[in-house]
């Protein structure tokens, strides 16, 4: 899970740092006072969603001469937490970068799934593409030396996640903007955008369709991620 980022979060993912937000500093009703709040309100959009399996198709850029990353795959959700991304394999000049992509689909993840491994602070509001947005900012419980933080953009008029930004220790960035529909009565994924630089720069798109929704889901699926 396009038009190409702009406002806050171009800026944080060039300068490396979450932006500067304070609480109030946008027009929001009943804004929720701390973090668990905001991720009980995310969790909640889709209370009878329990699991679902969804066919992905990557088209990406990497900053590899002649290289464009074509593939497929397939999404798997499963309440509480578990979501991956397993994008079939790719021969050539690209291969290297599939693991990254793939990572990178599976680490939007869940709330649920966030609080295993992070500490989840609400950093107040700040613009994104011209609308004001909840901000988290995520830190690792245990210390990374690869990740420095982790930027989250929620709409506060949907709590759906429209944004998530990647801040790595050696000054690279990522940023994934999501785009919803409805699927069987449910706010699911439909496109991604991401761009940035992680080793490699690289662009590209995520497409999620034939959405099926609370089926049987083999837990063998999220031990494989990378």
């Amino acid at each position: 899970m396009v038009a190409a980022m702009a406002g806050a979060s171009v800026g944080a993912v060039a300068q490396n740092t979450a932006p500067s937000v304070a609480p109030g500093s946008a027009q929001i009703e009943s804004v929720p006072q701390d973090a668990s709040a905001v991720i009980a309100r995310m969790l909640a959009r889709n209370a009878g969603l329990s699991s679902y399996t969804a066919h992905v198709h990557v088209s990406a850029r990497p900053s590899i001469p002649l290289c464009r990353l074509r593939t497929d795959g397939t999404a798997y959700y499963k309440r509480p937490g578990s979501f991956a991304v397993a994008l079939n394999p790719i021969a050539g000049l690209c291969a290297s970068s599939l693991k990254a992509i793939q990572k990178l689909s599976t680490d939007v993840g869940d709330p649920t799934g966030w609080e295993k491994d992070s500490n989840i602070k609400l950093a107040g509001i700040a613009p994104l593409d011209g609308h004001p947005m909840i901000v988290l900012v995520l830190t690792k419980k245990i210390y990374s030396d690869q990740i420095k933080d982790t930027t989250v953009y929620v709409d506060p008029a949907t709590y759906e996640l429209v944004e998530m930004d990647w801040h790595y220790t050696n000054g690279d960035a990522i940023a994934m903007k999501q785009y919803y529909g409805t699927e069987n009565g449910f706010s699911v994924v439909v496109r991604q955008h991401f761009e940035g630089r992680r080793r490699i720069g690289f662009t590209g798109d995520s497409t999620y369709d034939s959405y099926q929704t609370n089926v049987a889901v083999n837990e063998a699926v999220f031990a494989q991620q990378p």
